[in-house]
């Protein structure tokens, strides 16, 4: 495996300092937004799909520093019932997978997106319960009439260019645990699957390493995003793990993304990764740092040097005993 960082962390660096920032810290890949929430700072499809000059300058940036590319990442909501917003999101997924294409990088991550819950709508709709029964026919209504024909068309647009969509499982949006992305895939193909993040799945009560072992046996991991989260025990006694604080409350919340190791152990990270070498993804654990805690630096420091610590270098070797 190769160890990485999504890099909007650095947004505020220009292009080839934070390939340099990233080289000093001893990373191997970088994961590019490519617009919508990430923004598209390091990596703008219109300018490198525009000009071939630029894509060649741009790869021999990262190419030189020993660097490589992970994925893109056009996370939003394509499926968002406000039109102009929805045509924005569709149309970033889109000049993300031909830039993918292009530069020859297998993966592009994101979210499923949510619509509203019904045609007029003005917001997204994320339905968590099944009563009263217009909830179900909501849920329904979004499924059948509006995710599954997008992503059955879009997957296919993928896949004709040799491209796996990664899905981050994130509350809010329609894909947000491994029942959900599973069937997404089963309607939409098998190019359909996981940018595993286990920040949004430990504070719904999903264990990372069940959940990696079901989506694993599908070869439906496509992408690893190492994040973690810290749960307030005593808040989420008294209030459940449903929290919609603000994240600077800290104190107050239920649960706070942290720096990897500052959430859970490092014996469940370990755990973690030895899970993902046995159902067979050796592709890259990509740091993404959302702690109010850490500086930037610190944090992810922090985290770099628990992960190099549960990850094998080396590749498996053959038992004396096979």
């Amino acid at each position: 495996m190769k160890l990485g960082v999504f890099t909007p962390l650095y947004q505020n660096l220009p292009f080839e300092r934070m390939l340099d920032q990233v080289k000093e810290m001893g990373l191997e890949t970088v994961e590019l937004g490519t617009g919508n929430y990430p923004g598209n700072h390091h990596c703008d499809p219109d300018e490198l799909l525009q000009s071939p000059e630029k894509a060649k300058a741009f790869m021999r940036a990262i190419e030189s520093r020993g660097l490589s590319i992970s994925g893109l990442s056009f996370h939003g909501n394509p499926l968002h019932p406000n039109k102009k917003l929805a045509k924005d999101s569709h149309e970033v997924w889109r000049k993300t997978v031909l830039l993918a294409e292009k530069l020859e990088i297998p993966v592009v991550n994101g979210f499923s997106g949510c619509p509203g819950d019904y045609n007029e709508a003005k917001n997204p709709n994320w339905v968590t319960c099944s009563w009263p029964p217009e909830f179900t026919e909501v849920l329904n209504w979004q499924w059948n009439e509006v995710v599954i024909p997008y992503w059955k068309e879009e997957a296919k647009f993928a896949r004709s260019r040799g491209i796996q969509v990664a899905f981050e499982m994130h509350p809010g949006f329609v894909v947000y645990n491994p029942e959900t992305l599973l069937k997404l895939r089963e309607h939409a193909g098998d190019n359909i699957g996981a940018n595993f993040d286990p920040s949004h799945l430990v504070w719904q009560g999903i264990d990372p390493i069940t959940a990696i072992k079901k989506l694993g046996r599908e070869n439906a991991i496509f992408h690893f995003h190492a994040k973690d989260t810290y749960l307030d025990k005593e808040n989420i006694k008294v209030n459940g793990v449903l929290d919609t604080k603000h994240y600077s409350e800290i104190l107050d919340r239920s649960w706070t993304f942290r720096s990897v190791g500052y959430g859970h152990e490092e014996k469940i990270w370990k755990d973690m990764i030895s899970t993902l070498r046995a159902v067979g993804y050796d592709y890259v654990i990509s740091i993404e740092h959302e702690d109010m805690l850490a500086s930037t630096d610190e944090g992810l420091k922090k985290a770099i040097s628990l992960l190099k610590g549960a990850m094998f270098k080396e590749e498996l070797t053959e038992m004396w005993w096979a």
